[in-house]
C-alpha cells in the first residue's frame, strides 16, 4: 500500500491526502516531524541515512523523521517512527514548528510544515538497515563546527532545523529522568 502524506496549508491546517511520492515530485506543502534525541552527556543521537533512501542517501541528519500518518498525533508518529528506525522508544515533546523548502537533484522536493520533536535516552539503538546505515552521539557544538566545515554530508532539514534548535539543545541538555 502505497503510503501518504497529509496535505496542509500554511496554517497547519490539514487539506487532504496524497501519495507521497507524488506530492515530493510536485512540491505540495506537507506535514512532516523531526525527532530528535539527546543523552544525559547532553549529546543528540544522530544517524545516516541508508545508501537506497531516494533522497538524501548517505547524508547524516537528526536522530529520525518522517510523516505523520493520516489520524496519527505528532507525538504518536515521532514515537512509530523512532521504533521502526532506531529501535527504541521515549517520552517526546513537541517544541516547535516550521515550513521549508528544499529541492534535490533527482528532481523531488521536500516543501514541509516540520514538527520538532525531543525526549531524553541513553539507549543504543539497534537500526533498522532499510532506514538508517549508521548511527553516533555527537555535542551540539561539534554538530555545529561539523556542519560549518561539512556541509554537504548533512541533510538540508537538519541545517536548517539545527541552526534554529542549536540554543534549544544546549539550555536543554540535562540528564534522563
Amino acid at each position: 500500500m502505497e503510503e501518504k502524506v497529509i496535505l496542509v496549508d500554511h496554517n497547519n491546517q490539514q487539506l487532504g491526502l496524497m501519495p507521497k511520492m507524488e506530492a515530493h515530485e510536485k512540491a505540495v506543502l506537507h506535514r512532516a516531524f523531526s525527532v530528535f534525541v539527546m543523552n544525559d552527556k547532553g549529546e543528540t543521537m544522530l544517524q545516516q541515512r541508508a545508501a537506497h533512501k531516494y533522497h538524501s542517501p548517505l547524508l547524516w541528519t537528526n536522530t529520525c523523521c518522517s510523516h505523520q500518518r493520516d489520524g496519527e498525533t505528532n507525538i504518536e508518529a515521532g514515537k512509530r517512527r523512532l521504533v521502526e528506525e532506531m529501535g527504541f522508544e521515549v517520552n517526546l515533546k513537541e517544541v516547535f514548528s516550521f515550513i521549508y523548502k528544499a529541492p534535490f537533484d533527482n528532481g523531488l522536493t521536500e516543501h514541509e510544515y516540520d514538527h520538532v520533536m525531543v525526549g531524553y535516552s541513553n539507549l543504543e539503538p539497534k537500526i533498522n538497515p532499510d532506514e538508517v546505515q549508521a548511527w553516533k552521539w555527537m555535542q551540539p557544538e561539534a554538530i555545529k563546527n561539523d556542519i560549518a566545515k561539512n556541509p554537504d554530508v548533512y541533510t538540508a532539514w537538519f541545517k536548517i532545523i539545527f541552526d534554529r534548535f542549536y540554543d534549544y539543545l544546549i539550555e536543554n541538555q540535562k540528564p534522563c529522568a
